[in-house]
């Protein structure tokens, strides 16, 4: 079983990533409109949805850790 302590700081992790993520995804969607290529705004916009659900994969992971019901 995954210690409490873990299970926050994975979350933490994930939410960090996901926002690198979807910071990145930004970029390659700007670069791709800029230059016209819809294939790589795609590529963008399909990063910058992988990196919101890894954030939002660890806010739930961290509010998992802090909810007092998990303790019972």
């Amino acid at each position: 079983m995954t210690d409490k302590r873990d299970l926050g700081t994975e979350g933490v992790k994930d939410q960090l990533k996901g926002a690198a993520k979807q910071g990145e995804g930004r970029v390659r969607g700007t670069v791709g409109a800029a230059t016209g290529d819809t294939s790589e705004q795609l590529k963008g916009k399909a990063q910058e949805l992988k990196g919101k659900v890894q954030r939002n994969f660890g806010e739930t992971e961290q509010d998992l850790d802090s909810d007092p019901k998990s303790e019972e």
